[in-house]
């Protein structure tokens, strides 16, 4: 388990949450459960999920997470570009808001690369992935499609008898 205070994506992306709090306040009364509430979710889900997957099991998973976090900073990045359009916000302060997403991102990709790059070195059990005989039971392997008028991918089923 890794203390997510330690990473500087977390602290940057906890700073942008922040940042933006008081800029969603200044919001007109009529956006505080539209506009307002979106970036609020969307720039508290950056850090939560950073946070979350270092509580998880192993690197996957924390990869996981971190590419929805990466996804909520998409989210975010249009939610600031629609709230400049609005005039909601300032040019200005949607320039910084918006660089400082945009370096979450980067940082959250390269974080997901050096994740995956390091669950692809080690090896992954899957343990209902194996081949047919590999339980050490006599078994027979038969074709399996799904009965539906779809066409599904073929698996292989073992037939313990």
């Amino acid at each position: 388990m890794k203390d997510f205070r330690n990473l500087k994506v977390w602290e940057k992306a906890h700073q942008l949450a922040l940042a933006l709090y008081p800029v969603t306040a200044s919001f007109p009364r009529q956006e505080v459960y539209g506009l307002a509430s979106q970036i609020r979710r969307a720039v508290s889900s950056i850090p939560s999920n950073i946070a979350e997957g270092c509580g998880r099991d192993g690197d996957r998973e924390f990869a996981r997470f971190c590419i929805i976090a990466r996804g909520s900073a998409s989210e975010l990045e249009y939610q600031l570009l629609l709230a400049r359009d609005l005039k909601l916000i300032q040019p200005e302060d949607y320039e910084e808001l918006s660089a400082q997403t945009v370096e979450i991102k980067r940082m959250l990709t390269v974080l997901v690369q050096k994740l995956t790059a390091d669950c692809a070195r080690q090896p992954h059990p899957q343990l209902w992935l194996r081949p047919p005989g590999a339980l050490g039971v006599s078994s027979r392997v038969r074709q399996v499609r799904a009965a539906s008028s779809f066409e599904f991918p073929v698996f292989e089923a073992i037939d313990v008898a």
